[in-house]
């Protein structure tokens, strides 16, 4: 049995829109979906055959770092996992024999 509201009958009588419309799909835009072509980040220390990130090089080392003082990920350098393991551990090492500040002011 139906139970009875309180709601007035125009909004009962008419049926409701179902999540899932039978127009079909959505229209395509005209010339096809948009791509964004990038260049493929490439390691730069891969690049030049570095074997080891030196620490007392913190003007190398800058160039990794926020303004704020927070190492960049590899998905915005482009830098492998091998030489970011190695980046981390030199700006550390860097960080504390002071030749880094571990914040910006």
């Amino acid at each position: 049995m139906r139970e009875s509201t309180n709601r007035s009958t125009s909004s009962s009588s008419r049926p409701r829109p179902s999540s899932s419309s039978s127009n079909g799909p959505r229209p395509r835009r005209p010339g096809g979906p948009r791509r964004r072509f990038s260049r493929r980040k490439v390691c730069r220390f891969c690049v030049d055959g570095v074997k080891y990130i030196d620490f007392k090089n913190y003007r190398m080392l800058k160039e990794f770092l926020t303004e704020r003082g927070k190492i960049m990920p590899r998905r915005i350098t482009g830098t492998c996992a091998h030489h970011q393991r190695m980046l981390t551990t030199a700006i550390k090492r860097a960080r504390n024999m002071a030749l880094l500040s571990f914040t910006h002011r």
